[in-house]
């Protein structure tokens, strides 16, 4: 990975990252007996994701997404199930702050390990209409996560 002084290289890579995910994403798919289903439309630019979780007690065994969009809302998709898989429900949920906090701007999260790729996303934070995009998963995470165990929609 390049050094992070140089910023050049590191947006190269990034942008390597975000269009990987984007022509070749990570569970992407249906989930047969999901344990929650969210589905969720960006109107002001027509992004569209499907997020199904499936749990075993607290930890999320299981999620997929489906959907269309841009790169940005597709690749978030394929990294957010990466990361939260295996996840405790509060692990998902300080995650879920954590990309808040990237998707915010903050410098610290952009280098925090723990979320992976997902940190090629950081410079989204100068682009408001694009952090609604790279949201998009983490929102219907978030509602999937308070769903489970109140049936499907």
């Amino acid at each position: 990975m390049p050094a992070p002084s140089d910023p050049a290289a590191l947006g190269a890579l990034y942008q390597e990252l975000i269009l990987d995910h984007y022509r070749r994403p990570r569970n992407k798919g249906e989930l047969a007996d999901a344990d929650a289903h969210v589905a969720l439309k960006n109107p002001l630019c027509g992004d569209e994701i499907e997020v199904r979780l499936r749990r075993d007690g607290d930890t999320v065994t299981d999620v997929k997404f489906t959907g269309r969009g841009c790169s940005i809302s597709q690749s978030s998709a394929s990294m957010m199930t990466e990361l939260v898989r295996g996840k405790t429900v509060p692990e998902a949920q300080a995650l879920l702050r954590r990309v808040a906090e990237l998707l915010g701007g903050s410098a610290d999260a952009a280098t925090d390990p723990r979320l992976g790729d997902l940190r090629a996303l950081s410079g989204v934070a100068r682009f408001p209409m694009r952090v609604k995009c790279a949201a998009l998963a983490w929102r219907a995470l978030e509602e999937s996560l308070r769903e489970e165990g109140r049936g499907k929609r």
